[in-house]
């Protein structure tokens, strides 16, 4: 009883040591060709966020992520380098086998006010595409058909796909989503100082698998439908690469 007693205080001060983080998404001056290649003024402006936590870490290398974000009266639009000494992407078809292959998903809640109810987009470096509405939290049964409209998946990378006898370097995929896809539930395109709710996560293939995070989850087990543990995703007024002074 009094091993419980001392125990008690640090397992609520861990329950409660999450934060919600934020960022900030700058409005892009320049346009965005969505090619795989991150080469417009605008990327290499952009803030960085660093998937940094791997709340169900165990053993194996913890392989970096760095994302960008931005977004302008059209798209959101999202990029990202990771490495990864293994590449493994296998599945090109829309709403495949996507999350055997290395791939990134983007957990999106346009309107917080309904805090059940959001999507999800999941993709590889060849361009596969997984994607999901839950309009009643992760819980209950994914919409019987969702397809986002006009999505763009791009990616490049430095190693060999599908060969574990060699080491790879890393993948990136650059990403444009029509703001169109989210207006029955949310103002689009987003009014400059508005948030929506979100979670930015990678997950590997067969080798080394890894899952790491912006906002870390709180299950026991490995989960990304954790709409309670969303960060904001700001829509600010800042541009890149140059703002208003």
């Amino acid at each position: 009883m009094r091993l419980w007693i001392v125990l008690l205080p640090v397992l609520a001060l861990a329950a409660d040591s999450w934060t919600q983080p934020s960022l900030q998404i700058y409005r892009t001056a320049t346009p965005i060709k969505v090619d795989g290649v991150l080469d417009e003024p605008a990327w290499m402006a952009a803030p960085v966020v660093r998937l940094r936590e791997f709340p169900w870490w165990k053993s194996g290398e913890k392989e970096r992520t760095v994302v960008k974000l931005l977004w302008d009266d059209q798209n959101l639009y999202l990029a990202h380098i990771g490495e990864d000494a293994h590449i493994a992407a296998r599945h090109a078809d829309r709403d495949g086998k996507i999350p055997e292959d290395d791939c990134f998903e983007l957990m999106i809640m346009p309107d917080p006010a309904n805090p059940q109810r959001y999507f999800n987009l999941e993709w590889n470096v060849i361009g596969g595409l997984v994607d999901n509405f839950r309009p009643n939290g992760p819980k209950q049964p994914r919409a019987a058909r969702w397809d986002a409209e006009g999505v763009q998946v791009k990616g490049t990378y430095r190693g060999t796909l599908n060969d574990d006898t060699d080491r790879d370097q890393y993948w990136e995929v650059e990403v444009a989503i029509p703001f169109s896809n989210f207006k029955e539930f949310a103002p689009t395109p987003p009014q400059t100082g508005s948030y929506w709710l979100g979670n930015l996560n990678r997950h590997g293939g067969k080798t080394n698998v890894q899952f790491s995070q912006w906002s870390a989850g709180d299950t026991p087990v490995p989960s990304f439908h954790t709409p309670h543990r969303f960060g904001k995703l700001i829509f600010s007024g800042k541009v890149s690469p140059f703002d208003v002074e």
